[in-house]
C-alpha cells in the first residue's frame, strides 16, 4: 500500500458516491480542512472538500 498524502482534496457531484468518499476518507484518519465550496456547472452541483492527516 502506498503512503497516506498528508492533504488531499475531494472533488465531485453532489450526491451519495461523494459522501462516502468524505466518510471513507473520515474513517480512514483524515480530518476536515476548512468549509466545503460548491459550484454550478450548468448541468448540476459540484463540491468540494479539502481532508489533512493529523500530526
Amino acid at each position: 500500500m502506498s503512503e497516506k498524502l498528508r492533504y488531499r482534496v475531494l472533488t465531485g457531484p453532489d450526491d451519495n458516491a461523494f459522501c462516502a468518499r468524505v466518510s471513507a476518507a473520515l474513517d480512514d484518519g483524515y480530518v476536515l480542512h476548512g468549509s466545503p465550496s460548491i459550484t454550478y456547472n450548468g448541468e448540476r452541483c459540484i463540491v468540494a472538500q479539502a481532508v489533512i492527516l493529523p500530526d
